[in-house]
C-alpha cells in the first residue's frame, strides 16, 4: 500500500493545483454511531469550505456503526466545488482505521481530520492552514492545552485526571520526540502527500495511532507545530476508560515495535 505515494521529502513544496480534480483540501471525518449528528458535521465543513472559497473534499469514514451512520451522511447535501465522500466498514475496528481509510482516498493539497461533533469550529483550521502554507510545518496540530487556547466548555473532573495520567504515561513510556501538548487532539492538518504517506504505513487501529502518526513523521523528517483553538467538550464521547485503559497498554506497545 505504501508504494502507492511517493516517498515523503519535507525539503520539497506542496504539488501545484490541477485543476478541480485535485482539491485544496481533505477533511476527513471518522465516526462510529454518530447518525443523530452527523449531518451537523458535513453541514459545519461544507460552511467553512463556502466562507472561505476553498476547494475541498468532505470524507465520512464510517467505523461499522450500527445506527445507519453511513446512510445518514450519504443522505447530506453540498454545493459549490466541494464533493462528499462516505466509506463503510463491516465491523467496528477503531478510530485510527477509520481515518486512515479517509486518509487513503483523499486527494487533497492538504488533509485534515476531525472527529464528530465539531468540539473545534472549522473556522480554527485557518491556523494550522497557515502554519503548513507558509513553510513552518508539514503538520499542524490543534492543541487545548496551550495557555492561548479557550476551553468553553471543560471535561468533566474524571476525564482530565485521565488525561492527566494518559499523558504521563506517555511521556515515560513511548519517549515521543517532540514535546507535544496536546497529542491526542482530534483537529489536526497535514501536507496531503505526507498524510497518504504515513497513513499508508499506520499498523494502530485503536485511537492511539495519533502516536504512531507522530513517530513515524519524526522519521520521515516531517516538522510538527501546534496552534490554539476554542474547544468545547462533547459529553456524547465514544471513549470508554475502562475497557481504554487496557487497550492503551496493549496500543503502545505495539506501537514501539512497529516504529523502530
Amino acid at each position: 500500500m505504501g508504494s502507492e505515494h511517493p516517498t515523503f521529502d519535507p525539503t520539497a513544496p506542496p504539488s501545484p493545483r490541477i485543476g478541480v480534480d485535485e482539491p485544496e483540501l481533505s477533511i476527513v471525518i471518522p465516526a462510529y454511531n454518530e447518525a443523530h449528528k452527523i449531518a451537523l458535521d458535513v453541514q459545519a465543513a461544507g460552511q467553512f469550505f463556502t466562507d472561505h472559497q476553498l476547494s475541498g473534499e468532505i470524507i465520512i469514514s464510517d467505523d461499522g456503526s450500527d445506527d445507519n451512520t453511513a446512510g445518514a451522511a450519504r443522505a447530506c447535501a453540498v454545493s459549490g466545488p466541494v464533493t462528499l465522500k462516505v466509506l463503510g466498514q463491516p465491523t467496528n475496528r477503531g478510530k485510527g482505521a477509520a481515518v486512515r481509510a479517509g486518509m487513503a482516498v483523499s486527494h487533497g493539497q492538504y488533509v485534515m481530520f476531525a472527529d464528530s461533533g465539531v468540539c473545534i469550529p472549522y473556522e480554527q483550521a485557518l491556523r494550522g492552514l497557515t502554519l503548513l502554507r507558509s513553510g513552518q510545518c508539514e503538520i499542524a496540530h490543534a492543541s487545548r492545552k496551550r495557555v492561548d487556547s479557550v476551553i468553553t466548555n471543560p471535561q468533566p473532573f474524571h476525564r482530565r485526571m485521565l488525561s492527566r495520567v494518559f499523558r504521563s504515561a506517555v511521556d515515560a513510556y513511548m519517549g515521543l520526540p517532540y514535546r507535544l501538548t496536546d497529542t491526542q487532539c482530534g483537529f489536526k492538518l497535514y501536507r496531503g502527500s505526507l498524510a497518504r504517506e504515513l497513513y499508508s504505513q499506520c499498523l494502530t487501529d485503536g485511537f492511539l495511532f495519533d502516536l504512531e502518526i507522530i513517530l513515524r513523521a519524526k522519521k520521515a523528517g516531517a516538522r510538527i507545530a501546534e496552534f490554539p483553538v476554542t474547544w468545547s467538550c462533547d459529553p456524547d464521547s465514544r471513549l470508554r476508560p475502562g475497557r481504554t485503559a487496557i487497550r492503551t497498554i496493549v496500543e503502545m506497545r505495539g506501537i514501539k515495535r512497529s516504529v523502530p
